[in-house]
């Protein structure tokens, strides 16, 4: 596994599902994944990863699920089991406070938000990859929501399009630790180019944000 240093113009931090359902009290899955977002921190080193990440001028880019909507899923054959999930919940669903974004962690001014995923790839079907192509991005740093679904998946996938990865394990959660485990100690050393704390991502950036 090898680290780098993030040059802005080359760097994108990608925050995966910033939604009000998964990171707001009140949000259907807030509560699935308060334990492991506690154990880690997540909340405080986002608050500390994202302004550090404005502050070196690195493109912020928002990788969001679909939105549920009423019909989504009518005449699909093969529904994988998070879509399943999804249409029963109605998770993110389009007009909801819950599938509002984040206040603090959404997109703000300058970020560029995708296409809507409709599986578990923030790659898959979206624009994801050519917006990185047209700004030069090389490097892509990788949090938000789950560790060992959308995050994984789309590290994995932005590795193959020859993208240098990087996870931040503490500045993601899960449904439960062993999908913490699976994504840090078992999966994520076998793709990812680096996989860092905040703090040790944080010494990387550009010093005149140290």
């Amino acid at each position: 596994m090898t680290t780098t240093t993030y040059a802005a113009d080359r760097t994108a931090l990608l925050i995966v599902d910033p939604y009000n359902d998964f990171m707001s009290e009140g949000g259907k899955f807030y509560e699935a994944t308060r334990a492991t977002a506690e154990a880690v921190g997540f909340y405080d080193n986002m608050r500390k990863l994202i302004p550090a990440i404005r502050t070196a001028r690195i493109q912020v880019i928002i990788v969001p699920h679909h939105r549920w909507r009423e019909g989504d899923y009518v005449g699909w054959k093969h529904m994988n089991p998070t879509q399943v999930r999804a249409n029963q919940s109605q998770g993110f669903a389009a007009g909801s406070w819950g599938g509002e974004f984040h206040p603090e962690f959404g997109p703000q001014p300058g970020d560029v938000v995708v296409l809507e995923h409709w599986g578990q790839s923030g790659f898959a079907n979206t624009d994801l990859d050519a917006q990185l192509t047209q700004r030069g991005i090389e490097n892509i740093i990788i949090v938000g929501f789950v560790a060992n679904t959308c995050i994984e998946s789309t590290a994995r996938f932005g590795m193959e399009l020859g993208y240098h990865v990087t996870l931040v394990k503490d500045a993601t959660a899960a449904f439960d630790q062993e999908g913490m485990h699976a994504a840090h100690e078992v999966n994520g050393p076998r793709f990812a180019h680096a996989l860092l704390t905040t703090e040790e991502l944080l010494a990387l950036l550009p010093a005149s944000v140290r």
